[in-house]
Formats: C-alpha cells, sequence, structure tokens
C-alpha cells in the first residue's frame, strides 16, 4: 500500500514539474538567447528538482523554488558558453511577441482588474502579466536587466559578459525599468501614460 501512495505523490510531483516547462523555458530562453542552451538549462533544472524534492521546505511557493533552481542553471549556461560567440536577432523579439500578443497587438490572455494594490500583489495573474512585460523588453535591454534583476549579477559581471560599458548597462537598465512600468501601468494598473 505505501508504493501507491509514493507513486501517486511521484506522479503528482512530476505532473507538477512538467507543467512548469513551458515558463522555465521562456525565462531561460530569453537570458540565453539559444535554444538549445536554454532547453539544457531547463533539463538540468527539471533533473535537479526532481532528485531533491527532499529539499524543499515549503516556505515558498513550488514554482519559486523551482525559478531559483533554474536560476543557477542559467548562470552555470552562461559560465560553460563564455567563451562561445552569442547568437542573437530579431526573430528571438517577434517570437516571444508571438507567445505573449495577438497580430492586432492585444495581449493572448486579458489580466484582471487590480481592485485592491494588496490584493493584487498575491494574484497569479499580476505575476503573468509581470512576466508578459518582462518578455517584451527588448532584445539587450531584456537581458541586461534580467541579468541584474533575476540573476543578480553586479555591473561589472554584466560588463564582462555582454562587453558593454558600465554607462551603457545603467542606461539599458533605466530604458528596461521605463518599459517595464509603462507596460504594466498600460496592462495591469489601467492607465495608458505615465
Amino acid at each position: 500500500m505505501p508504493t501507491k501512495a509514493v507513486t501517486k505523490d511521484s506522479t503528482e510531483l512530476h505532473a507538477r514539474i512538467e507543467a512548469l516547462r513551458p515558463m522555465l523555458l521562456r525565462l531561460a530562453q530569453l537570458q540565453l538567447r539559444n535554444l538549445s542552451w536554454a532547453e539544457d538549462a531547463v533539463s538540468d533544472t527539471l533533473l535537479a528538482a526532481l532528485e531533491s524534492t527532499a529539499r524543499f521546505t515549503g516556505k515558498s511557493q513550488f514554482k519559486t523554488w523551482v525559478v531559483g533552481i533554474l536560476k543557477h542553471k542559467v548562470l552555470d549556461q552562461l559560465r560553460l558558453r563564455q567563451r562561445e560567440c552569442p547568437y542573437d536577432t530579431d526573430e528571438d523579439d517577434e517570437q516571444l511577441e508571438d507567445l505573449v500578443f495577438k497580430p492586432d497587438g492585444q495581449f493572448q490572455t486579458l489580466p484582471q482588474n487590480w481592485d485592491a494594490p494588496a490584493e493584487a500583489l498575491q494574484q497569479r495573474q499580476f505575476f503573468e502579466v509581470l512576466e508578459a512585460c518582462l518578455d517584451t523588453l527588448p532584445g539587450q535591454i531584456g537581458r541586461v536587466f534580467l541579468m541584474r534583476e533575476w540573476l543578480e549579477l553586479d555591473t561589472k559581471a554584466i560588463c564582462q559578459e555582454l562587453r558593454v560599458s558600465p554607462t551603457n548597462v545603467w542606461k539599458m537598465l533605466s530604458r528596461g525599468r521605463l518599459r517595464l512600468r509603462e507596460c504594466l501601468q498600460f496592462n495591469w494598473f489601467g492607465q495608458s501614460s505615465l
């Protein structure tokens, strides 16, 4: 009888982890700008999550825990591929836009209205809109923003990775924050201008 319980729990765990795969792949691809590298990072993440579920204490959401693992796997990929030439095209931006927007420019799924700010932060819908807004950041700006805010790299590390000056990093971060703010105000808060 205990075997069935373990199997049921194991099946549920596999289903939960597999359900996160598309979101993890989008995050990894946005940061790494290479589908095969992103797939490697996601595969490593899912394998690590399956192997270390006993370490999940429940102090955070399961999704947050798995995204934290992905963060480290993306950093591993960046270190591994540091000497390789990055592949970056406008096609990547177009593919990401197709995931978020319809051909007429509207969101694929509309966000809910935000009635009370404190409650809305806890709503899953807010994080979906935030993720969609992050996906719309232009190539290099999105990459710099995620390196700083998600991977928590310092300016020096970003400069070395992307071969840009600190001034350029700060400009891209500023532009990324402004675009993110504008996107959230328009698509979440319901205001069309700052």
